[in-house]
């Protein structure tokens, strides 16, 4: 057979090779007597097909869909994923338009030569976030853009050829025929007023007729009596869906108004004075107003229900940045004029707020819930309590309402004990963390105002240690993991009680501290409880007590703050010689924090910082300094309620939402809890008769794991 037939299953470097003429002379090629044939494994098709091969299929028939019901690839918008832009040819974390560097990473997309010519109006900014992992090179703007096909050509004629090449790719290019609009949570009711009134006859207007599934207003009888008891996200999300459904509202809460709550606050800080009813857990804003103000959630960053959340923030006065920003935050100097817009609005609607007025009981008749006793927070009397009568009541109080839990608990309604973690907030120099994280780049942070973010961090672990009874070596397994990471922020008292000492971290928006401080804790469960015998549906709630008493002895009392070299507790050595400076302004005293725990927590914990360390090496250090203790990261109960109208399972006409309920952890997911819980109750008023998934998707069913 000659050599011609075998050369068409030669590989080509090896077919020009043989085919030189110097080469042909020194080289002899044997082939075989027959052509060879290169097997491969037979294409999966069908249940055969691995999930992610499935998951990108009907990704791709989507997109095929999408492009045949547009006719062509010149309408709507493209989305266009991971586009990385070196920090050297971005402007900087604050500039969130279409720079001449992100055109450029643009133009390798469309594979369209000249950058500079591709018109930056056709293009918007969805999402910015800044990627400083290892694996990278270098540090790197990640961009999701939108592109509009229609303005791109129209602006630029001679990107047609290229937009028509253009493909759908998995996690990178995504076509769609219009764009995710969202709007604010007072547009979206508004909107579906418009569509119901459209909808209706004439003559059926103002008489209680329900033509359509939009209408959500009930003109017939008086006004439900709704209260929420608790001014926290979840609180102030569920009074505003129900203002504006037409709901006759009273905020109940327990704190003072941002303003006199900021003053108590100070008087704190500075004469240690501390407010029980007014301070960093209890007033306006909940817990969250003097913290990082972070809005970052694990439900869904792009679900319809965060975005409402968002959008309704940007409405009461945030930054558009936290629509776009990958790791958005507000800081308390952001968080304070929001939430007083946001109480401006409320009271224009409305809603009547009682500061100041602690729930401390409630009406129940015949096994239904019928209203609430209240009582002044300043006045001292004995018998200063009034009686109010509502129709329903939404408890969205916070993680730190211990009193609220044992009043459900008199009323024997039912509360399960919830895993949640304790631990201690490490404090490094900022500077050595930027350091870490960025390395050469780390110049670039400036205290908040250079070109990069100031640097952050997020660890999480599994470690296993010995038994809690110390019975069998075959230990059991926590997660640890770093909470609440407050980059150029300061920690601070959380204790509701003189004689229980608990803390927290918190930024301002700059983030310019010279500090970066964060809760490095183990997860604990009804074991754990058990061992320092605490039992009992409270049986969490006790055990943070003991831990928070015992870390206010080891501080001397008056708020004095017990610390620790990270070094000297993973050694169990007491930090004698100079303790590095730390931000706690109430005064720190050394301590052996290594004696805090039980033994197998504490074990935990030595074995986390160890794993961190070879994560984030440089971790580790005698500059990091240990404050104790933390214990409020998640309530630690949770109050059982049906999972579609959101009443409780044991006392009918009584909501339980947000974090304190345990259905939420931090500012977004607490928010969505409360409007997903005001549309409920508002449902079961007839004051909303649509289908709330149709307008803000389907509620996430909320666990530990997704806050």
């Amino acid at each position: 057979m000659s050599f011609l037939h075998h050369s068409k299953f030669l590989p080509s470097t090896l077919l020009s090779l043989s085919l030189n003429h110097e080469f042909s002379r020194s080289f002899t090629l044997r082939l075989p007597a027959t052509p060879f044939r290169i097997l491969c494994a037979a294409k999966r098709t069908g249940k055969q097909r691995y999930p992610s091969e499935k998951k990108k299929l009907k990704l791709k028939l989507k997109q095929k869909d999408t492009l045949k019901v547009a006719g062509n690839k010149f309408h709507g918008f493209w989305r266009l994923f991971k586009l990385a832009v070196p920090v050297c040819k971005d402007p900087g974390k604050d500039f969130l338009g279409v720079s001449d560097g992100l055109l450029e990473e643009i133009a390798k997309v469309l594979e369209f030569p000249v950058a500079s010519m591709l018109p930056a109006e056709a293009f918007s900014v969805v999402r910015k976030s800044f990627d400083a992992r290892k694996i990278m090179k270098e540090p790197k703007f990640v961009y999701t853009v939108d592109m509009d096909a229609s303005k791109l050509v129209e602006l630029e004629p001679r990107t047609w050829d290229f937009i028509n090449r253009l493909e759908p790719a998995n996690g990178l290019v995504e076509h769609m025929l219009h764009r995710k609009c969202s709007g604010d949570l007072i547009n979206i009711i508004s909107d579906c007023n418009k569509v119901h009134d459209s909808t209706l006859p004439r003559e059926s207007v103002g008489t209680g007729s329900s033509g359509s599934v939009g209408q959500y207003k009930n003109y017939s009888g008086a006004k439900p009596k709704i209260a929420v008891v608790g001014s926290g996200p979840s609180g102030l999300f569920a009074s505003l869906v129900l203002a504006e459904l037409g709901a006759d509202v009273t905020l109940f809460e327990r704190g003072q108004a941002v303003e006199q709550r900021g003053r108590d606050i100070g008087a704190l800080a500075v004469r240690r004075i501390l407010q029980l009813e007014s301070n960093f857990c209890f007033g306006e804003g909940g817990a969250g107003t003097w913290s990082d103000g972070k809005l970052v959630t694990r439900i869904g960053r792009n679900s319809e229900s965060v975005l409402a959340v968002m959008n309704t923030l940007v409405h009461f006065g945030a930054p558009e940045s936290i629509l776009v920003d990958g790791k958005p935050h507000l800081g308390t100097d952001r968080l304070v004029p929001l939430l007083r817009n946001f109480r401006q609005h409320l009271l224009h609607h409305g809603v009547t707020i009682k500061f100041g007025s602690r729930v401390d009981d409630l009406l129940i008749e015949n096994g239904k819930l019928i209203g609430l006793k209240a009582s002044d927070v300043s006045d001292r009397s004995p018998i200063n309590y009034q009686n109010y009568k509502y129709d329903a009541i939404i408890l969205a109080v916070g993680h730190s309402a211990r009193d609220v839990y044992q009043m459900l608990l008199s009323h024997n309604l039912e509360l399960i004990p919830k895993d949640f973690a304790v631990g201690l907030r490490v404090e490094h120099p900022q500077e050595l963390i930027n350091y870490i994280q960025y390395s050469k780049f780390s110049s670039e942070v400036q205290r908040g105002r250079g070109k990069v973010p100031v640097a952050d961090y997020k660890v999480a672990k599994y470690v296993r240690v010995n038994d809690v009874n110390a019975s069998t070596n075959l230990g059991i397994s926590r997660s640890s993991y770093s909470f609440c990471m407050c980059p150029g922020g300061q920690v601070v008292l959380t204790s509701t009680n003189p004689s229980e000492l608990c803390v927290n971290g918190m930024s301002f928006s700059r983030r310019a501290s010279k500090w970066a401080n964060a809760a490095l804790v183990v997860t604990v469960s009804g074991k754990d409880f058990e061992a320092l015998n605490c039992h009992g549906p409270l049986a969490g709630v006790d055990f943070q007590r003991e831990l928070e008493r015992k870390a206010a002895i080891m501080g001397g009392g008056n708020f004095t703050v017990p610390v620790q070299r990270v070094t000297d507790f993973i050694g169990k050595k007491t930090s004698v010689t100079d303790i590095p400076s730390s931000s706690y302004r109430l005064g720190v005293r050394a301590a052996n924090l290594h004696d805090l725990f039980p033994s197998h927590i504490t074990e935990a914990l030595q074995r986390s910082f160890s794993m961190f360390d070879e994560e984030l090496p440089g971790f580790v250090t005698k500059e990091a300094l240990l404050h104790g203790v933390e214990t409020r990261t998640s309530a630690p109960i949770q109050i059982p309620r049906d999972a579609e109208t959101y009443e409780s399972t044991s006392l009918s006409g009584l909501y339980p939402v947000g974090e304190g309920a345990g259905y939420a952890g931090g500012i977004v997911s607490a928010a969505v809890d409360g409007m997903y819980a005001g549309f409920a109750v508002a449902k079961s008023f007839n004051l909303f008769l649509g289908d709330v998934e149709s307008i803000l998707g389907r509620a996430h069913s909320m666990s530990v794991a997704n806050y």
